[in-house]
């Protein structure tokens, strides 16, 4: 059996790769598909590119827009025109507060509509409140008696329906006459200044405070340090200082109607059936009685301000931000009249 001894002639022929290409075009593939990634990478780009330009634009139009509705939003009583021989409706509501619903700002707008509205027979506070800052409340009870100087022919009227204490009840007396429901919360006519000291935790903790001043009361009542008396004495004849005050303002609000007891200005605090007997309100009555029967003009005109969401949303960023900075400035608690 013979056996071809001739030599195998090599194969020169180029072999196919795997996807089907000579092995020669490998590279001018792999930088074609590099091109391709770059130029669908460029158009993603610009595809989020535009889409931020566009939520960019709405975000500014949103921007603008809410801006727009707290600048021409905050209308008393919804902005409608009165006709006719009417009760104007005031809300004190919550607690006084210079970024709350119930801050001066806000009061002065809707009282200061109410007077001036020439079909205005009468203005009714109607008051829910625990209380809040002093100074609010002293800002519109000194409004309230401007605008009653300004326009002697309009009467107002304090109408209590859940709770009139505190701050609420420093602005109540500066009515012509104070209404309640018998069930109704009057008084606490004083002020407090409150806080918590942490030296015990620190000491079990192991922790050490470390608090550098420059003025020697400038930690005042700092919680994360021991009671010093002589800020403790301070801070005491500072809160009998606004006591005193807001004695005098309800002494001079009530006058002779006033039956005073020990315990009346102690911060106690009473039924409104109780509130008559003691000469802190006049008697038993609604906003609907005040209008029908003392100011006789059934009708009931609202001019309170409500904020629109966009006011309060601004409020709201710029009241956390000044609560940040004024942390950060002094660690003594607000004076509240509660």
């Amino acid at each position: 059996m013979s056996q071809d001894l001739t030599p195998e002639t090599p194969n020169t022929t180029a072999t196919p790769s795997a996807e089907g290409r000579p092995a020669g075009s490998r590279e001018e593939g792999w930088a074609q598909r590099s091109l391709e990634r770059v130029a669908l990478a460029a158009i993603e780009e610009q595809r989020r590119a535009r889409r931020w330009r566009i939520a960019s634009r709405l975000l500014t139009l949103l921007i603008v827009a809410g801006f727009a509705l707290a600048l021409f939003g905050r209308l008393p009583g919804g902005g409608a025109e009165t006709v006719g021989r009417h009760t104007a409706l005031v809300d004190l509501r919550g607690v006084i507060d210079s970024e709350g619903e119930a801050s001066s700002e806000n009061l002065f707008a809707s009282l200061q509509a109410a007077f001036e509205d020439n079909n205005t027979a009468g203005v009714v506070l109607r008051i829910n409140s625990p209380g809040g800052s002093p100074v609010q409340a002293g800002l519109i009870h000194d409004e309230i008696k401007r605008l009653r100087g300004k326009h002697p022919q309009v009467p107002l009227y304090a109408v209590v329906e859940e709770i009139c204490a505190s701050g609420g009840y420093y602005v109540a007396v500066a009515a012509d006459r104070i209404y309640v429901d018998k069930a109704s919360i009057v008084g606490s006519i004083g002020v407090l200044m409150n806080g918590f000291g942490f030296t015990g935790l620190l000491d079990k903790l192991g922790i050490e405070r470390r608090l550098l001043t420059a003025g020697a009361n400038k930690g005042f009542l700092d919680p994360f340090s021991p009671m010093d008396e002589g800020q403790k004495a301070h801070a005491l004849k500072m809160l009998g200082e606004i006591h005193q005050q807001f004695i005098d303002v309800v002494r001079q609000g009530r006058g002779p109607r006033l039956k005073e007891t020990p315990d009346m200005f102690s911060g106690l605090f009473w039924s409104g059936e109780r509130s008559v007997e003691l000469g802190l309100s006049d008697g038993l009555g609604s906003v609907e009685f005040v209008a029908r029967d003392v100011i006789k003009a059934d009708d009931i005109v609202d001019f309170s301000t409500r904020e629109n969401i966009a006011e309060r949303l601004a409020k709201r960023i710029g009241a956390e931000a000044g609560r940040s900075i004024a942390a950060r400035l002094s660690a003594a608690a607000p004076l509240q009249l509660r």
